[in-house]
């Protein structure tokens, strides 16, 4: 069975080696067959669009580890940020949360008059408004993504909260080269990450 947490796009590092990239559920059967129990207490995986890390319960044999990240509402949740949404009411199986939304008389109107009903109609826009973003939105998205990986992975790197404050700058060039000497696959990993943060405004 998959769910929307185990097709996450994520990316695994022993130490500073990138050592698997894919869906999470992929990246965690793999790194479970392949490596022992000494490599897996120093492994990290890290969520591709936020740059989280993403905890797994190791614990079993590699079934059994896919079947708790299949089922998350009948075991501890595989990603910290996931933490809180799944202790909310409503429908956990399905990704689905409740939560509270204020909006005028008119609003509600228009939203129980579209097909499938406000929930439906309001998922809808919102899956719309993700996907269109704005630059603002993608820069912004880019730099909390790099910033999540690069404390992470690079906290005590040389010359790290420079490369911090030339990314929050939108300065790509002396990012690149604060960055040039690090690691090389955690320097790729943050570069891919920080992509979208030196877009450039359309004129």
């Amino acid at each position: 069975m998959q769910t929307e947490l185990t097709q996450i796009t994520c990316t695994a590092f022993v130490g500073g080696v990138r050592i698997a990239k894919g869906t999470l559920q992929h990246v965690v059967a793999f790194v479970k067959e392949s490596l022992d129990d000494t490599k897996l207490t120093q492994l990290l995986i890290f969520n591709d669009l936020t740059g989280k890390p993403i905890d797994v319960d190791f614990r079993g044999n590699t079934a059994e580890v896919l079947q708790r990240l299949s089922n998350p509402a009948d075991h501890a949740p595989a990603e910290e940020e996931c933490k809180q949404a799944t202790k909310r009411v409503g429908r956990p199986k399905l990704g689905v949360v409740s939560g509270e939304v204020t909006l005028l008389p008119r609003h509600w109107d228009w939203l129980k008059s579209q097909p499938g009903g406000a929930s439906v109609t309001l998922r809808k826009l919102i899956d719309e408004a993700r996907r269109s973003g704005t630059r603002e939105s993608k820069i912004r998205l880019a730099q909390e993504a790099s910033y999540h990986f690069m404390t992470a992975m690079a906290g005590d790197f040389p010359q790290h909260e420079e490369a911090l404050r030339a990314l929050y700058a939108g300065n790509q060039d002396r990012f690149y080269q604060l960055i040039d000497d690090w690691a090389p696959d955690i320097r790729d990993h943050i570069k891919t990450l920080a992509e979208n943060a030196f877009i450039k405004e359309e004129i």
